[in-house]
């Protein structure tokens, strides 16, 4: 059975988010609010949670095309080779906000993604979201439950996802309702902003 916890976006309870960090350093699921859709997370460095998400999307994990949640853009260098100027003010201009930006992985890319050429990130514009990753130290993966078989309700109201996913994952995150519009998908590995899916962010900061 899932733990729902309510935490309030405008000013998370740190004692919620150590409870919420403490079920993912143990390798547990995740639920949690974004500025776009609801997400389903994980520790990035527990390959046992990244296998049961894994499963639960019905995919291979060797195929996985998740991104990580970073907290702010320092946590760039850990997982993204160097970029140029012109990709940096890309991404100081539109982060925090909706999008995912794909970037040029390099050698430091936890073991389950080291064949992986690319890296996705988002920094949300959500201070839930941003303060698990500050409390767990890296980021965590991030994938939408959203389902296009979905009735809209379960993926935007807590308690209905709750009701889902209960016994799925170990934490839901009341965070209020979600937003139904999935990020804009940029990506900057070669060097040409490519737009690859428009979604809430729009895409005119390329």
């Amino acid at each position: 059975m899932a733990e729902l916890i309510r935490i309030y976006e405008e000013n998370p309870n740190p004692r919620e988010i150590a409870k919420v960090v403490q079920v993912l350093r143990k390798g547990g699921l995740v639920i949690y609010p974004t500025d776009t859709v609801y997400g389903l997370g994980c520790d990035i460095t527990n390959s046992r949670a990244l296998e049961k998400i894994a499963r639960i999307k019905g995919i291979k994990l060797a195929k996985a095309n998740w991104s990580f949640i970073c907290a702010d853009l320092s946590n760039l260098s850990d997982y993204a080779r160097q970029i140029d100027t012109a990709t940096f003010k890309i991404l100081k201009r539109a982060l925090p906000g909706p999008y995912t930006f794909i970037l040029p992985g390099n050698n430091n890319l936890p073991k389950d993604f080291k064949k992986k050429k690319t890296v996705g990130i988002r920094v949300p514009d959500n201070n839930i979201a941003r303060a698990l990753v500050q409390g767990l130290g890296n980021p965590i993966v991030s994938t939408s439950i959203r389902d296009d078989d979905d009735v809209l309700e379960y993926t935007t109201d807590p308690e209905l996802i709750y009701e889902k996913w209960d016994n799925l994952v170990d934490v839901v995150i009341d965070g209020g309702y979600g937003g139904n519009v999935a990020s804009t998908i940029i990506d900057l590995s070669t060097g040409f902003p490519e737009v690859i899916r428009e979604g809430k962010g729009g895409i005119d900061i390329i």
